[in-house]
């Protein structure tokens, strides 16, 4: 990997629904910016979809933090200060619900049985109609906590408002 120019961002968080793109996004901004990527799911499940305890997960996403440089994609809310206190760049993905619905619908069922690229081990994709809720459910339930957290956040702030946003903003 390349370093990064001196003027690019360095430290990346990326938040929003599930289905918004979170992961893509952290891909393509690793790859044309030269930082590693981090997805938060990977540190979270354990084989089996079994929640990591608490201070493990806290202890891993600190750990993350205090490296150099990366993007890190994921919201775990309980984890935001480590991530924002090192990072200068924090990027919301806001999508309608119906959109994000359908895309995880449609990850769901072409990775049914198979761990995606970006999952974590042990955890294939599965259908759950729990999941499906919660993503349909999101930005009714938790959009506004997470806008205000972005609007919190004193470095640089991205809202990126719709696919064809992000579709932009992912080109560079």
């Amino acid at each position: 990997m390349n370093p990064p120019p001196s003027d690019s961002p360095q430290r990346i968080v990326i938040l929003g629904p599930p289905g918004s793109g979170k992961s893509t996004l952290a891909r393509d901004l690793g790859a044309r910016h030269g930082l590693p990527v981090f997805h938060l799911d990977r540190a979270y499940w354990r084989p089996g979809w079994v929640e990591a305890e608490p201070a493990s997960f806290r202890a891993e996403v600190e750990r993350i933090a205090a490296l150099p440089a990366w993007v890190v994609d994921g919201n775990y809310t309980d984890t935001i200060a480590p991530r924002f206190a090192r990072a200068d760049t924090v990027i919301y993905l806001d999508m309608p619900a119906w959109r994000c619905t359908a895309r995880v619908l449609r990850r769901t069922l072409s990775s049914l049985g198979r761990v995606r690229p970006e999952g974590a081990e042990g955890c294939p994709e599965q259908l759950s109609f729990e999941f499906l809720h919660y993503t349909a459910t999101w930005n009714r339930i938790r959009r506004a906590r997470n806008l205000a957290l972005v609007e919190s956040f004193s470095g640089r702030r991205i809202v990126l408002r719709g696919a064809s946003a992000i579709r932009r903003f992912a080109a560079g």
